[in-house]
Order: C-alpha cells, then sequence, then structure tokens
C-alpha cells in the first residue's frame, strides 16, 4: 500500500530552487515559485515567451542548455519538467543522493514531492491532495476557494475592522464582480447599494446585514449624494464594516472619489476595490468589442449627463466628432438626439455605425444597432431605457464571423 504524501508549507524565500525544463509545464509551477521569493534557476535549452521574459525581468536566471549532473548543487528542492523521462528520472536521481526533494512532473510516483492543488484566499492558503489524481484536487481546491469567497465558509477568526469599502460590483452579472469584492461584502455589517449594483449578490447576504438602498434612478427618484456620504461615515463611526457596492467601476462616472474623500475627512479607513466597468463589458457581451486592430487606435468614454450646448459640459464636442476611433457615451440615451448631432455637425458621417447596450450582462439585456443618423428615432421606437451604454464607430459596424479587413496591415 502507498503511503500518503506529508502536506507541509515549504519557507522557499531566497532558497535555491532548481527548475529543469522550460515548458508549459514548468511555466505554470513557475508563477507560484517566484510568488514564494524562491531563488530560481531555470534549466533548459530553450522557454516558453511567458518564461523567457520572466528570465528577461530578472525574476529568475536561466541556463540556457539541457540538464547536467550538479545543477542540484545547493538546491533546497526541484522540479524536472522536460519532457524527456530519461532527463526527469536523472534528475531524480541527483536530487535522491543530494537528499533535496524533486517533484517529477512526468511521473509523479517517481518524485519524492507532489504538487498539491492550491488557491488562495484573504492570506489563506489551501492545498489539496487527491492520492495523484490532479483534476479531482484541482477541482475540490476550487470548491473550496469559491465557498470562502462567497461567505458560505466562514473563516473570519475575529471580526472585520470598522471602515468603508468602495466596491465596484460590476456591470450587472453577479458573476463579474471581482473576487476581492465578493469577499469584502460576504463580511459586511452595512450595504449601501444602488439599481446599478449586481443585485442578486444581496441574496446571499445573512439577515444580520443591513441593507440601504442608494439609487439614482435617471430623472427620477434619488438619493443626494451629501446624504449618501453621510451614511457612510456615520455607520462605520459606529463600529460597522461598510460595504459601498456601486455598478461597473467606483471611478468610472460613479462618483465613487468623492466618497473617500467624505470618509478620509471623517477619519474614516477606506479600501477600494475596482470594477469592471460597463463602458466596455456591455459592449463585449454584445459582441461589440470598442478597439478592434487595424479598425481603431482609441476610445474615448464620454458622459452625457448633460448636453453639448450646456453651460457644465466639460467635452469638447467638435475635437470628438473629429477624432475616428470609438466613442462610449454613458448615461446618454435621454439626450441621445443631441449628441448624435453634435458629432455629426463636428464631421463625424451620418451613417457611422452605432450600437445602444441596454442592460448589459443582465438577463434582460438587449441590443439595438442603428448609425448617427438614426439612433435617435430607434432608441424612441425601441423604447431604450437607462441604463444603457452607447458605442459610436467603425468597431459598432462589426458582426461576429464577417471577414474584415485590416487596413494597417
Amino acid at each position: 500500500m502507498m503511503a500518503e504524501p506529508y502536506l507541509a508549507g515549504l519557507d522557499l524565500a531566497g532558497r535555491r530552487v532548481v527548475v529543469v525544463g522550460g515548458g508549459s509545464v514548468a511555466q505554470r509551477r513557475l508563477s507560484g515559485l517566484l510568488a514564494a521569493g524562491a531563488d530560481v534557476e531555470v534549466v533548459a535549452p530553450a522557454l516558453t515567451p511567458a518564461v523567457e521574459g520572466m528570465a528577461t525581468a530578472g525574476e529568475l536566471r536561466w541556463t540556457a542548455r539541457g540538464y547536467r549532473d550538479g545543477d542540484l548543487d545547493g538546491a533546497w528542492y526541484a522540479l524536472a519538467c522536460t519532457d524527456d523521462a530519461e532527463a526527469n528520472a536523472a534528475v531524480g536521481a541527483e536530487a535522491e543522493r543530494r537528499r533535496v526533494f524533486c517533484v517529477r512532473a512526468d511521473h509523479a510516483p517517481s518524485g519524492t514531492a507532489v504538487t498539491p492543488a492550491v488557491g488562495r484566499h484573504d492570506g489563506l492558503t489551501v492545498g489539496v491532495l487527491a492520492g495523484r489524481r490532479p483534476r479531482r484536487a484541482a477541482a475540490v481546491r476550487t470548491a473550496l476557494v469559491e465557498a470562502l469567497q462567497a461567505g458560505v465558509v466562514d473563516d473570519t477568526a475575529e471580526p472585520v475592522a470598522p471602515g468603508v469599502a468602495l466596491v465596484g460590483g460590476g456591470p450587472g452579472d453577479p458573476e463579474l464582480i471581482t473576487v476581492r469584492g465578493r469577499r469584502l461584502l460576504a463580511r459586511a455589517d452595512v450595504v449601501v447599494t444602488d439599481r446599478l449594483g449586481p443585485r442578486d449578490l444581496l441574496d446571499a447576504l445573512g439577515p444580520h446585514v443591513e441593507v440601504i438602498d442608494a439609487s439614482k434612478i435617471p430623472y427620477g427618484r434619488a438619493m443626494n449624494q451629501a446624504r449618501i456620504n453621510e451614511l457612510l461615515v456615520e455607520h462605520a463611526s459606529a463600529g460597522k464594516f461598510v460595504v459601498r457596492l456601486k455598478g461597473g467601476d467606483p471611478y468610472v462616472f460613479g462618483r465613487g472619489f468623492e466618497e473617500v474623500l467624505a470618509c478620509a475627512e471623517a477619519g474614516v479607513p477606506v479600501t477600494v476595490v475596482p470594477g469592471i466597468t460597463s463602458a466596455f463589458a456591455a459592449p463585449a457581451v454584445a459582441d461589440v468589442p470598442v478597439s478592434h486592430r487595424g479598425v481603431v487606435h482609441e476610445i474615448v468614454v464620454v458622459s452625457g449627463h448633460v448636453a453639448p450646448d450646456d453651460p457644465r459640459s466639460l467635452v469638447d464636442w467638435p475635437a470628438l466628432a473629429r477624432l475616428r476611433g470609438t466613442i462610449v457615451l454613458m448615461m446618454a440615451v435621454e439626450r441621445i438626439a443631441l449628441f448624435a448631432d453634435a458629432l455629426v455637425t463636428g464631421g463625424r458621417p451620418a451613417d457611422t455605425p452605432v450600437v445602444v447596450v441596454q442592460d448589459g450582462t443582465t438577463r434582460i439585456q438587449r441590443t439595438v444597432r442603428a448609425t448617427l443618423a438614426t439612433v435617435a428615432e430607434v432608441v424612441v421606437a425601441e423604447g431604450v431605457a437607462p441604463p444603457a451604454v452607447v458605442v459610436v464607430g467603425p468597431v459598432a459596424g462589426l458582426v461576429a464571423g464577417a471577414v474584415t479587413v485590416d487596413r494597417l496591415g
């Protein structure tokens, strides 16, 4: 009967680790070794581009040749990752003589160490061994980390320190929040959210969590921004951990920095967690790339909360119209006729393609296509309502599967 491996954590910081082989298997192992602070030498006649990039950046040393006996001199740990079983066996034999633990990537039972499936979460490292069944180990590792991230498994030995986490919830799909954002949300005492945040995530909150609706409905009911700032400070000052859950990214037309400034002025610590912005995500799920090689070289994201002729507008619309790339308009549905007219007046062709994506990434997402000449009429006819992202430019005319010409070669 084969003995079970003994699972241990190795302190490899500053210690010599030799990786023999420079292919994809070695590449997978190197990131963890470098993260552990190991002094890594790769012995291989050739490297993958990614591993070569690590060597060029000085993250590791590369000995550009095949393995030779003696290469493990001074090593604490070794990995045999070539596609040559004989070479791997020779590495294992030298490791055995030198009493250096060695992983055999080609035949795990022949090595003296096994690499576990590793996952990390909030300072925890989870390692899983499954009797040399790597797929099972990886599946269990992933399930454990996801459970920790979702708060299904409580890993909190101590309460979270009072303060505010400004979390970008992404464009709407609950699976598009970042791992860190999901983790902090699971530990909240109070959640201040709005209608653009991923609503489905609120169902997973514990019954003790207070949820405060801070929605701003366009041209309708809205919580005053000053009151939102006050709520964050009040609850954090009362000893609560507050998550301000915002749609998209907090700093992309989300007034997030105003909330950070209010907390800083009150002496409340703030953690900012970026999110996936709907400016790029909504077009992506509608098969509209905001950039495409040979088609555009610029992307401009513009707030449409005021009209082009409004004295509060900070946008140089004539200059914007002269650009040939992609324009992404946010909060623009109500004034789309004015924006389209300003672009055409400034020089954009009236037949420039336009795509409008409403409720991008959610269950009720829908897409309409038009041109600058027709978009205002189409938006009204189709009953498009906020939240919606408007993409203007040649990329809006691309269709997946169609042949496109790379004009720049």
